[in-house]
């Protein structure tokens, strides 16, 4: 595998529920703690539970009423300085082993360090120093974590994913030999990291059921069925991941374009992606008039004050684009990977690395007269919304109930007018 490197991707066992623990003084392998919010009664969502209730089979993100009655346990509010605050100990621990630039924080409990270029220097493998930074975290903060170690990105993070919690000292390695008796035997399709239930379903229609049968299917077809997508989870079934985490970083001074947008009330999966759609449009809309493109998407979502949390995670595309249609579903592979059917009420998208649009960027089914009408239609469609008013033409979905885009267009700056 070419541009094989020494990722490492470490997850903090139970964080939440663990960081309960470790503040008053308790064993998180001994106490059965959950962490939700008791105000919302018996079908609160728990954000953690501690290591002993799941060794009991309760899952980590479940409801109240759901965990058998004969099991007692300790409710406790979710704190989210305490999280933060502990967070921080860590990614300062990580800065100790690795420069900021090999370090991505991929979320407030999990992070990718890549350490190829540090063993010489540590005069350990991969998984010496693993295990060296995991008993660095437990010994100052009291923190126990799972690491996955790979090639790349993917691998780490399905080892650590599906195979590190197996293991004494929660370390796993994949490499490529174990692709096809590891990776490609995964089955439903769901437990593959970026792969959802909406996807997994689609997939199934097409006979696919492990990523087995996933890497061995047409790329093309894929790619022809759901465009970039298709592509990358074709990629990611035969091991193939290109990224670097110097890619998710975008130079603060670069500009970029972003749209957010506070929901009036608690949204899920279908009408979030319709919102989604419609921000879209609007963003869409900015570039075209900009005469620009974009070619690192952003997406970010906001739960419900009563869960609190969230994600912003970006993903780079091959070459910069205006393209509703490749912007959507770059947001849909990002909402399908990391969205925790919670309730949402924020959203935020960007599209960074802006450069000058210089022409029509094509695929290889993508046929060059019917690109160009669909740019000229986009076009005329800006002229005369920007000349009649954003309500002048709408789509029919703007018309269904959960649809914000007629009110946001009355509104200037995020206000009424």
């Amino acid at each position: 595998m070419s541009n094989s490197r020494h990722i490492l991707c470490i997850d903090l066992k139970s964080f939440f529920a663990s960081c309960e623990c470790i503040d008053r003084g308790l064993d998180a392998f001994t106490t059965p703690l959950v962490v939700a919010n008791p105000n919302q009664g018996n079908g609160a969502i728990t954000l953690a539970v501690t290591p002993f209730l799941k060794n009991l089979g309760i899952k980590g993100r479940t409801r109240l009423y759901e965990i058998p009655k004969h099991i007692s346990y300790k409710i406790v509010r979710p704190r989210m300085s305490l999280y933060l605050k502990k967070s921080e100990e860590v990614v300062s621990i990580y800065l100790d082993f690795v420069a900021k630039e090999d370090l991505h924080v991929y979320s407030i409990d999990e992070c990718f360090l890549d350490v190829t270029n540090y063993l010489k220097f540590y005069h350990k493998t991969d998984e010496e120093l693993a295990e060296m930074i995991l008993k660095t975290i437990e010994e100052k903060t009291g923190l126990t974590a799972n690491c996955g170690i790979g090639p790349n990105l993917l691998l780490a993070k399905v080892a650590m994913d599906l195979d590190a919690k197996r293991y004494k000292n929660g370390i796993c390695k994949w490499t490529e030999e174990d692709i096809p008796t590891k990776l490609w035997t995964i089955t439903p399709l769901s437990k593959m990291w970026g792969i959802g239930p909406r996807m997994e379903r689609n997939l199934n229609r097409l006979g696919i059921y492990s990523i087995g049968d996933l890497a061995h299917y047409d790329v093309h077809k894929l790619k022809e069925k759901y465009g970039i997508m298709g592509e990358e989870i074709w990629n990611h079934a035969n091991g193939i991941d290109e990224s670097r985490i110097q890619d998710f970083r975008i130079p603060p001074k670069e500009k970029s374009f972003s749209h957010s947008q506070v929901l009036f009330k608690d949204y899920y999966e279908n009408n979030g992606k319709m919102i989604l759609r419609e921000m879209i449009d609007v963003i869409c809309n900015r570039l075209r008039a900009s005469h620009v493109e974009g070619s690192v998407i952003g997406l970010g979502i906001g739960y419900s004050k009563s869960i609190e949390g969230g994600f912003y995670h970006t993903m780079k595309l091959d070459s910069p684009t205006d393209d509703e249609e490749i912007i959507m579903k770059s947001c849909e592979i990002l909402f399908d990977r990391y969205y925790e059917e919670l309730p949402i009420r924020k959203i935020t998208i960007s599209v960074g690395k802006i450069s000058p649009k210089v022409g029509l960027q094509l695929t290889l089914f993508e046929n060059y007269e019917m690109k160009k009408k669909e740019e000229q239609f986009l076009l005329a469609f800006d002229e005369v919304k920007n000349k009649f008013g954003k309500n002048s033409l709408i789509k029919a979905s703007h018309l269904l109930p959960d649809s914000t885009a007629i009110e946001r267009n009355q509104k200037i700056g995020g206000h009424q007018a």
